[in-house]
């Protein structure tokens, strides 16, 4: 009797969320490299999607991982009972931010700390009105796929969250939009799935005073550009502004599951009563994720990962010369490389794929390739990554 093969379980037994998988049966990772079931190396040019900023397999993860399931795992449900990691995490996080950014509610995913985050928002202000932008992404649960600014993604599943306004991002003419009923703003401080849509600083401070005048509460999701991504701690800091409350996720948990949505006590405060339990989860802020996530931001704010950002962000990007490529947009190790189309685009990655090396494209910018390795990726690493992909170029010349 023929025995059925991982690949075939896998698609017959796991939920499936597109209809071609990459289906690579991956084995072992460590720092900036993956090894699938045959012992063929690839280099990851996209950090589980900016989950794995200090790389795969880093020993002080581990080691705090293996310790803190020792000691315990599940105990209660959130927010109940005192476990340690939570409150050395949650005050590790508060010391690294602004001052109003003081309070932390962990959660157990990016997408779940969006649909946190607007719960408060609404309860805090008493307002209904959300104001969103096009091209954006926080999530695809209900909540969050109400604020996604892409109606292909949001149409099959209406009717979803009324009173959600997409406007335009870095226009201007949107901030005329918020008014003394809008609830809040939310908005990635870096557009990552728009293909690194960065606005410019005198927008992002316009939004901030709109908001201030209207008692509006600005939210800032950074669960994909959060963690060094771009160059800084935290990607607000390119633009001088602060955000009422900030959401985070991916690189949040050391590649374990966990987010977070940040504000002031003030306004955290009002989940606790009318109702009482305005806000709660079973395994949010599991011990485990949170050993784990502490001890990744430790490797990363003691060493010198995120200040080493810009230099090798310059160095893809004058390494990156080819006719095919018409542009590359970056900020920081975020980098969307432009093709002519989505098919070129396609089927580059798919020859990078077979050269060894794993990247993808944008939800909202089909024809970028996506690069954002671990912060940890290496000079040398970097120079072999652009000679792949330069060869893959030319491989699959459309």
């Amino acid at each position: 009797m023929s025995s059925i093969s991982n690949r075939e379980l896998f698609l017959n037994h796991v939920a499936q969320t597109s209809p071609a998988p990459i289906g690579l049966e991956i084995v072992k990772a460590k720092g900036c490299s993956m090894w699938d079931a045959e012992g063929k190396e690839y280099i990851d040019l996209i950090s589980g999607f900016s989950v794995a900023n200090i790389g795969h397999g880093n020993t002080q993860v581990i080691d705090a991982v293996a310790k803190q399931a020792n000691d315990y795992m599940h105990l209660m449900v959130y927010g109940e009972i005192i476990q340690s990691p939570q409150v050395a995490y949650a005050k590790m996080l508060t010391d690294c931010l602004p001052a109003s950014l003081n309070c932390v509610y962990f959660t157990n995913s990016g997408t779940e700390a969006t649909e946190g985050a607007l719960k408060l928002a609404k309860r805090f202000t008493g307002r209904s009105q959300i104001i969103s932008f096009k091209n954006s992404y926080h999530g695809s649960t209900h909540g969050a796929l109400s604020v996604m600014g892409d109606e292909y993604w949001r149409n099959a599943y209406r009717p979803l969250l009324p009173d959600v306004l997409h406007l335009n991002f870095n226009d201007e003419k949107s901030i005329g939009f918020i008014t003394d009923k809008t609830a809040c703003v939310i908005t990635e401080t870096i557009q990552a799935e728009a293909g690194v849509n960065a606005p410019s600083q005198s927008w992002m401070k316009a939004l901030r005073k709109k908001c201030d005048d209207t008692e509006t509460l600005l939210i800032l999701d950074e669960i994909q550009v959060g963690f060094g991504r771009t160059g800084k701690l935290w990607a607000f800091e390119h633009f001088e502004i602060v955000p009422d409350i900030l959401l985070l996720g991916k690189a949040l948990g050391g590649g374990m599951p966990l987010g977070a949505f940040i504000a002031d006590k003030k306004i955290m405060h009002t989940l606790t009563n009318n109702p009482v339990l305005g806000h709660i989860s079973t395994f949010a802020g599991h011990p485990v994720c949170c050993a784990a996530g502490m001890a990744a931001l430790k490797v990363l704010i003691n060493g010198v990962y995120v200040k080493n950002v810009f230099e090798k962000e310059q160095l893809f990007l004058s390494l990156l010369i080819h006719s095919k490529i018409k542009s590359i947009r970056s900020r920081g190790l975020l980098i969307a490389v432009e093709f002519e189309h989505f098919e070129q685009n396609h089927a580059i990655i798919k020859r990078c794929l077979s050269n060894g090396l794993i990247t993808d494209w944008f939800l909202f910018g089909s024809r970028f390739m996506r690069i954002a390795p671990p912060l940890v990726i290496s000079e040398e690493e970097i120079r072999k990554v652009c000679r792949l992909i330069l060869q893959s170029i030319d491989e699959e010349a459309l």
